[in-house]
């Protein structure tokens, strides 16, 4: 919780000394600073403690739609469906555990220069996790049903250019502590995430024929 408050109030120094750039010119909605797009997910990672070890591996798709509010920040809704999977032997048997989670959060990102940006997103998952016995494949697998939220920060590089289009890759981890959030391991560590996807603009603006 800390780290989360602590992130929100580095955030919000870095929009107040953006701000006195004065670089919004004009007011109201535009219908050309709305973006569509998305990113692929894709993480992976060893566990490993005192009773054994393992791997966990994560992919997923996440559409998104936002704003750019000046050429320093963007926000938005963004929305997620992650499958992950984790590989464990604690020196008695082995299992794997696997979730399918949908989730919905949002996002702010921060350029304080161009083609890098800086990122926070909080986030909340629905998931459906699945336990199996590897060892023992005849006892009845473990499924159950969960909720967990995440914070996910982290950094970003690509091309922007409001109004067209633009690409970008992140790197993020779950600031949070939730055992079943989809960017932590089966120790509740957090695991790198990266994504890299495309966004496009909702252009309305049309040369008109003389």
């Amino acid at each position: 919780m800390k780290k989360i408050i602590v992130c929100f109030g580095w955030l919000l120094l870095v929009l107040n000394s953006n701000a006195q750039r004065g670089e919004v010119k004009e007011l109201g909605f535009k219908k050309q600073n709305v973006f569509i797009g998305g990113s692929l997910t894709l993480g992976y990672g060893n566990v490993s403690n005192s009773y054994g070890g393992g791997s966990n591996f994560v992919i997923g798709a996440n559409p998104e739609i936002g704003y750019s509010l000046a050429e320093w920040i963007d926000v938005g809704t963004v929305f997620n469906i992650i499958y992950s999977s984790t590989r464990f032997n604690d020196y008695t048997y082995r299992y794997r555990q696997t979730g399918l989670n949908t989730g919905v959060g949002a996002f702010i990102r921060l350029y304080p220069i161009p083609s890098f940006f800086l990122l926070a997103q909080p986030e909340h998952n629905w998931i459906k996790v699945t336990q199996t016995n590897l060892d023992q494949p005849g006892v009845p697998k473990i499924t159950q049903k969960v909720q967990a939220s995440s914070f996910l920060v982290g950094v970003g590089y690509g091309q922007r250019i409001i109004g067209s289009s633009s690409f970008f890759t992140t790197i993020m981890f779950d600031l949070g502590k939730e055992i079943y959030s989809p960017y932590r391991d089966g120790f509740n560590n957090a695991i790198p995430i990266v994504r890299t996807g495309f966004n496009w603009y909702l252009n309305s603006a049309k040369k008109k024929k003389k």
